[in-house]
Protein backbone atom coordinates (compact mmCIF):
# COMPACT_ATOMS: atom_id res chain seq x y z
CA UNK A 1 0.00 0.00 0.00
CA UNK A 2 1.50 3.13 -1.33
CA UNK A 3 0.42 6.58 0.38
CA UNK A 4 -0.74 8.90 -2.44
CA UNK A 5 1.19 12.25 -2.82
CA UNK A 6 -2.43 14.47 -1.20
CA UNK A 7 -1.95 12.69 1.74
CA UNK A 8 0.94 14.21 3.00
CA UNK A 9 0.69 17.61 5.12
CA UNK A 10 2.06 20.48 3.32
CA UNK A 11 4.22 22.53 4.89
CA UNK A 12 1.88 25.08 6.15
CA UNK A 13 0.20 22.64 7.43
CA UNK A 14 3.02 21.23 9.40
CA UNK A 15 4.28 24.76 10.42
CA UNK A 16 0.41 25.09 11.96
CA UNK A 17 0.75 21.68 13.84
CA UNK A 18 4.11 22.92 15.22
CA UNK A 19 2.54 26.44 16.21
CA UNK A 20 -0.32 24.54 17.95
CA UNK A 21 1.82 22.31 19.75
CA UNK A 22 3.85 25.00 21.56
CA UNK A 23 1.04 26.79 22.57
CA UNK A 24 -0.54 24.34 24.21
CA UNK A 25 2.35 23.58 25.62
CA UNK A 26 3.04 26.95 26.69
CA UNK A 27 -0.43 26.66 28.54
CA UNK A 28 0.24 23.91 30.03
CA UNK A 29 3.50 25.21 31.43
CA UNK A 30 1.73 28.31 32.49
CA UNK A 31 -1.28 25.56 34.45
CA UNK A 32 2.08 23.67 35.80
CA UNK A 33 3.65 26.83 37.15
CA UNK A 34 0.67 27.81 38.76
CA UNK A 35 -0.03 25.29 40.81
CA UNK A 36 3.92 25.13 41.66
CA UNK A 37 3.06 28.59 43.30
CA UNK A 38 0.75 26.37 45.66
CA UNK A 39 3.32 24.04 46.24
CA UNK A 40 5.61 24.11 49.54
CA UNK A 41 9.19 22.38 50.35
CA UNK A 42 9.17 19.88 52.62
CA UNK A 43 10.96 21.58 55.29
CA UNK A 44 8.18 23.96 55.04
CA UNK A 45 5.45 21.06 55.47
CA UNK A 46 7.83 19.41 58.65
CA UNK A 47 7.70 22.59 60.27
CA UNK A 48 4.23 23.07 59.60
CA UNK A 49 3.17 19.65 61.19
CA UNK A 50 5.91 20.00 63.81
CA UNK A 51 3.75 23.46 64.94
CA UNK A 52 0.71 21.49 64.23
CA UNK A 53 1.23 18.79 67.08
CA UNK A 54 2.49 20.86 69.15
CA UNK A 55 -0.36 22.86 68.98
CA UNK A 56 -2.66 19.36 69.62
CA UNK A 57 -0.09 18.33 72.26
CA UNK A 58 -0.66 21.73 74.22
CA UNK A 59 -5.06 21.31 73.92
CA UNK A 60 -5.02 17.84 74.72
CA UNK A 61 -2.69 18.98 77.98
CA UNK A 62 -5.26 21.42 78.42
CA UNK A 63 -8.13 18.97 77.95
CA UNK A 64 -6.64 16.60 80.83
CA UNK A 65 -6.77 19.42 82.80
CA UNK A 66 -10.25 20.56 82.22
CA UNK A 67 -10.88 16.65 82.74
CA UNK A 68 -9.21 16.25 86.35
CA UNK A 69 -10.89 19.79 87.21
CA UNK A 70 -14.01 18.11 86.44
CA UNK A 71 -13.85 15.15 88.18
CA UNK A 72 -12.91 16.84 91.60
CA UNK A 73 -15.83 18.97 91.22
CA UNK A 74 -17.99 16.21 90.38
CA UNK A 75 -16.32 14.40 93.78
CA UNK A 76 -17.11 17.39 95.37
CA UNK A 77 -20.63 17.53 94.41
CA UNK A 78 -21.52 13.72 95.45
CA UNK A 79 -19.82 14.76 98.59
CA UNK A 80 -21.85 17.56 99.20
CA UNK A 81 -25.17 15.51 98.00
CA UNK A 82 -24.52 13.18 100.21
CA UNK A 83 -23.73 15.20 103.26
CA UNK A 84 -27.14 16.98 102.44
CA UNK A 85 -28.91 13.78 102.24
CA UNK A 86 -27.68 12.82 105.52
CA UNK A 87 -28.16 16.32 106.60
CA UNK A 88 -32.15 16.11 105.74
CA UNK A 89 -32.38 12.51 107.26
CA UNK A 90 -30.87 14.21 110.84
CA UNK A 91 -33.85 16.89 110.23
CA UNK A 92 -36.60 14.45 109.41
CA UNK A 93 -35.88 12.74 112.69
CA UNK A 94 -35.88 15.46 114.59
CA UNK A 95 -39.32 16.68 113.15
CA UNK A 96 -40.46 13.25 113.57
CA UNK A 97 -39.45 13.13 117.06
CA UNK A 98 -39.86 16.71 118.20
CA UNK A 99 -43.52 15.34 116.86
CA UNK A 100 -44.13 11.95 118.04
CA UNK A 101 -42.25 12.14 121.08
CA UNK A 102 -45.35 14.80 122.71
CA UNK A 103 -47.91 13.13 121.04
CA UNK A 104 -46.91 9.64 122.89
CA UNK A 105 -46.19 11.58 125.84
CA UNK A 106 -49.77 13.31 126.35
CA UNK A 107 -51.34 9.66 124.86
CA UNK A 108 -49.72 8.26 128.12
CA UNK A 109 -50.71 10.91 130.50
CA UNK A 110 -54.46 10.72 128.70
CA UNK A 111 -54.36 6.74 129.40
CA UNK A 112 -52.99 7.35 132.79
CA UNK A 113 -55.72 9.78 134.06
CA UNK A 114 -58.35 7.56 132.24
CA UNK A 115 -56.72 4.49 134.16
CA UNK A 116 -56.47 6.73 137.66
CA UNK A 117 -60.14 7.52 137.06
CA UNK A 118 -61.48 4.36 136.45
CA UNK A 119 -60.60 2.74 139.15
Amino acid sequence: MSVPPSAEPTLWELHRAVSQLREDLRGDLAQLAARLDQVVTQDVYRADQRATEQRIGQVEAGLAGLRSEHDQITERGEGQRREDQAAAAATRRLVISSFVAPLLLMALQLWLLSAGTAR
